[in-house]
């Protein structure tokens, strides 16, 4: 089940809520535990058992590291225990089929005619996220920054929380902990996170969803037949798709945690307003990055041991956020270009890009304005022969081949004009703040009821209505 579906929307949310607000204060997280596995079984049925079970081993060894503080040994093999627990099952459910079709690749370069069976084993909704989220439990608890929680129900609720299950924002336990003991739920709350979740399911369904169909009529004409300028067209719309598809499922995350009493953090920040790669980092996916960074980059060193070291851990960093997208060489390289560049922006560019003059200014955004769509067609396409046909199309002075045609350019560009220039309005931070002065008054709850109603509409008609994020 996702957000932007009509049985979510009417169906299951406003059940759960009725509940929810219903029962007394000290129930809330027995319905959230129990109502998030209900929502999870609509779509992974078969795994909700090793969700349940990875709540149930987690809570057992973080009870028992809490136990053992003062034991180093016996703190530490329970520490390392639960670290293999949880990255075993991440590895084998999301990248056994990726070693194993490696290794046979291998042995057939080798001459050698045996080899390995692949595994019939589908990925688990959300195993990316919620493993993260367990493991930092799991780290703070070891580092003795946030006390075990006694109650399995309570850390239940925190891992299996619906509004984030499935594709965040990664929330850390100490940022929720409090509210998870103690939360209280005003009209205020509820206003609000309607409210939100109203603008993510417009920028999800309105957007997203309208502006891919563009994407998926560039793969449908086939790589090898698009013009130049298609080429372009295809990834800014796969950029933008997967923006609002992204952004869109975390702002309804946030207002749904409202709803609930949660505060959920920021996971954007209008990236695509970045004007270094640096930047763009730190305004995409943040809580990702923050992840990476409090329990990689800086038990590493961070950049405390010189400028090789620096280098080093972001190299180790990057290979990781890559490999954590998904099982294939695409992502690894699409990580490693973010880690060259964001090495020659450290060590070279960044203090121009930066620069209050206008040139810099304007030399900046056009920089960013070029890596976002090659990064994201890199990001897109896992097979490395249509990769290469891709990037070529988009740089045809590398290949010198004539271009085709550009009847298609032309037409889609009619049929998506409106679509494309909504998406580079919203992308910015203008409309949000020019709505936040009016989100209360009439014009702006109008302006809602439009955009939920629109985005009704459109789910209603069976618009295509995929999430991206799915396969991660």
């Amino acid at each position: 089940m996702v957000f932007s579906s009509l049985s979510f929307i009417f169906a299951f949310l406003p059940a759960f809520l009725a509940l929810y607000y219903c029962v007394p204060s000290r129930s809330k997280n027995m319905l959230l535990f129990l109502g998030s596995l209900v929502f999870y079984s609509f779509g992974e049925p078969f795994y909700l058992f090793l969700i349940f079970a990875s709540t149930l081993v987690n809570y057992i060894l973080g009870l028992g590291i809490a136990k053992y503080q003062k034991g180093r040994i016996e703190k530490l093999f329970l520490f390392w225990i639960a670290l293999f627990y949880n990255f075993s099952l991440l590895l084998f459910f999301k990248y056994a089929n990726f070693f194993i079709d490696n290794i046979n690749w291998l042995l057939k370069t080798c001459g050698v005619n045996w080899q390995f069976f692949t595994l019939n084993v589908s990925l688990p909704l959300g195993i990316s996220f919620y493993t993260f989220q367990i493991v930092s439990y799991i780290i703070d608890v070891y580092r003795g920054r946030v006390k075990a929680d006694k109650s399995f129900v309570s850390l239940g609720a925190y891992i299996c929380m619906f509004p984030q299950l499935i594709a965040g924002p990664i929330v850390v336990y100490s940022d929720i902990s409090n509210a998870l003991k103690e939360r209280r739920i005003s009209i205020q709350n509820i206003d609000r996170g309607l409210k939100t979740f109203i603008i993510g399911l417009g920028y999800k369904v309105i957007i997203a969803n309208r502006i891919g169909t563009l994407w998926n009529e560039v793969c449908t004409i086939g790589f090898e037949s698009i013009s130049t300028p298609l080429a372009w067209l295809g990834a800014f719309a796969y950029s933008m798709q997967l923006y609002f598809d992204f952004w869109g499922y975390s702002v309804m995350a946030i207002g749904l945690g409202d709803m609930l009493g949660f505060s959920m953090p920021e996971n954007f920040r209008y990236p695509y307003m970045a004007r270094s790669v640096t930047e763009f980092w730190r305004r995409w996916h943040i809580t990702l990055g923050a992840w990476f960074r409090e329990y990689v980059y800086i038990p590493l060193g961070g950049n405390r041991k010189g400028t090789l070291r620096t280098i080093f851990h972001l190299f180790v960093v990057w290979l990781l956020v890559g490999f954590w997208h998904g099982a294939a060489w695409n992502f690894v390289f699409w990580g490693l270009l973010i880690f060259v560049l964001l090495v020659i922006e450290k060590t070279i560019t960044l203090r121009f890009l930066n620069g209050k003059n206008i040139f810099a200014w304007l030399l900046s955004h056009l920089y960013v304005m070029l890596y976002i769509p090659v990064s994201w067609i890199i990001f897109a396409i896992t097979d490395f022969s249509e990769l290469r046909v891709y990037l070529l199309k988009m740089f045809p002075f590398f290949s010198g081949a004539p271009t085709a045609s550009l009847n298609d350019f032309w037409r889609l560009l009619n049929l998506y004009a409106p679509l494309l220039i909504a998406s580079v309005i919203f992308s910015v931070s203008y409309p949000q703040k020019l709505f936040e002065k009016i989100r209360d008054k009439a014009l702006g709850i109008l302006i809602l009821l439009v955009v939920f109603w629109y985005s009704v509409y459109l789910l209603a008609i069976g618009i295509n209505n995929p999430f991206l994020y799915f396969r991660f």
